[in-house]
């Protein structure tokens, strides 16, 4: 498994690994976002589903983008990730043959313990940042989150200039992202599952949640077999079709962190 913080140089290397031993008969490979993977919540799901099916589950811990780019060239059987509109993209284009809204959640936006003024809208929150040029740390990785943060600017009409000394890109997954905001006093967006999950917040609180632009699905996307003759699609298949079952509904929807439900099942 493999946890990825910096671009360029470990994609390159995840690539190299996973040419050396990628597809064994009885492994697949799922590239999952790094939330369902920090949280461990896929943990749990691959160990069930290997003691039921004696089938290996490798697990690339990416973000979305990089996930649909390792799954575009063929590295991938199934990828597991969260920014609805890059999912369909990736339909439209051929490069998955089936994909199923498996699960949900939703982002939160958190800053500094003393914030203490009433959020009415995410947009109106993120005015209010960028007019008093309060410190923002973006994750600015291309994962799910990053490309709902920029989603959530583009609301607002504000352009983003990462130049800008308010405006801090660390191209960091969200744990990281997390301790950074947190040691700066600054605000971020953030999934709630890794919220709730993570430790080192002391500095930190929910500023801003529950508006519908916040919601968070995630999707489950079987890769089109014809990008590399390797792949295991017949395992890949049984391994989605065994995410449309009553036993992972109870699976996902008993997960829980500190005593709180991360993820909610919803597929149909």
């Amino acid at each position: 498994m493999f946890l990825i913080n910096n671009k360029k140089f470990l994609y390159v290397i995840i690539l190299l690994l996973i040419s050396i031993n990628v597809h064994a008969k009885n492994t697949i490979i799922v590239a999952s976002t790094t939330s369902t993977y920090d949280t461990g919540l896929l943990d749990l799901i691959n160990k069930t589903f290997t003691d039921k099916f004696k089938i290996n589950v490798k697990v690339l811990s990416l973000g979305t983008g990089q996930a649909l780019r390792t799954a575009k060239d063929g590295n991938v059987e199934v990828i597991l990730v969260h920014h609805t509109p890059s999912e369909l993209k990736f339909m439209k284009q051929g490069y998955g043959i089936e994909r199923n809204e498996i699960m949900y959640n939703d982002y939160v936006l958190v800053g500094p313990k003393n914030d203490n003024e009433q959020c009415n809208s995410v947009e109106e929150k993120l005015k209010n940042i960028f007019d008093n040029k309060q410190l923002f740390i973006s994750r600015g990785d291309d994962s799910g989150t990053h490309r709902k943060e920029l989603e959530m600017w583009k609301l607002t009409e504000i352009i983003i200039n990462r130049n800008q000394n308010w405006y801090l890109s660390v191209g960091q997954g969200m744990g990281n992202t997390l301790l950074i905001t947190n040691e700066k006093n600054a605000y971020t967006l953030s999934d709630r599952s890794t919220w709730i999950a993570f430790n080192k917040k002391e500095n930190l609180k929910i500023v801003c949640e529950n508006f519908p632009p916040l919601f968070n699905q995630y999707g489950l996307i079987l890769v089109n077999p014809k990008l590399n003759k390797n792949l295991n699609i017949k395992y890949a298949k049984i391994y989605v079709d065994w995410f449309k079952t009553n036993e992972v509904k109870n699976l996902i929807n008993s997960f829980e962190s500190k005593g709180t439900q991360l993820f909610y099942y919803n597929f149909n």
